[in-house]
Order: structure tokens, then C-alpha cells, then sequence
């Protein structure tokens, strides 16, 4: 299985990631322990949503909907809103 999860900044909410990872615990934890170039600064993370998809390809897919235009639309009204 391959998620798209989506992470908020406990120390600065409106910064926000989305990634893709075969384990959201530890995907998490690698960004909460600073592991992660793009979200060290902002640590701690909190998870805020993920989806799971059986197909690769489909989750790679997914992941660059939600960072474009009409994907940011999209999880704005119905994934960041927790």
C-alpha cells in the first residue's frame, strides 16, 4: 500500500505538506525528528489526514493532484479542514 498524507505544523499551522510514503508512523516520525530537509524547521508535525492506495502509480498521481490548483481547491474543502 502507498499513502498520500497530509501534515500541518504544530509550531506554525499555516505551514502545510503533503508527501507519499509506504508508512505514515514512521514517515511522521522521521519528520518530527527532523530527518526531513523541507520540514525540519517547522517541527513538530501533525497528521491531518492520509489516503491509501493499492496502485503506486495512483497514489503518485493523487499526490500531484493535491499540489495543483484545483487539488489545493480540494483538500482546502475537504482534507485540511481538521
Amino acid at each position: 500500500m502507498k499513502y498520500v498524507y497530509l501534515i500541518r505544523s504544530i509550531s506554525n499551522p499555516e505551514r502545510r505538506y503533503i508527501g507519499i510514503t509506504s508508512n505514515v508512523e514512521n514517515r511522521i516520525n522521521e519528520h518530527n525528528s527532523g530527518k526531513s530537509f523541507h520540514t525540519s524547521k517547522f517541527k513538530p508535525w501533525k497528521l491531518i489526514a492520509y489516503v491509501a492506495f493499492e496502485n503506486h502509480k495512483t497514489a503518485i498521481e493523487f499526490e500531484r493532484y493535491l499540489k495543483t490548483g484545483s487539488g489545493i481547491a480540494f483538500a482546502n474543502r475537504h482534507l485540511w479542514w481538521a
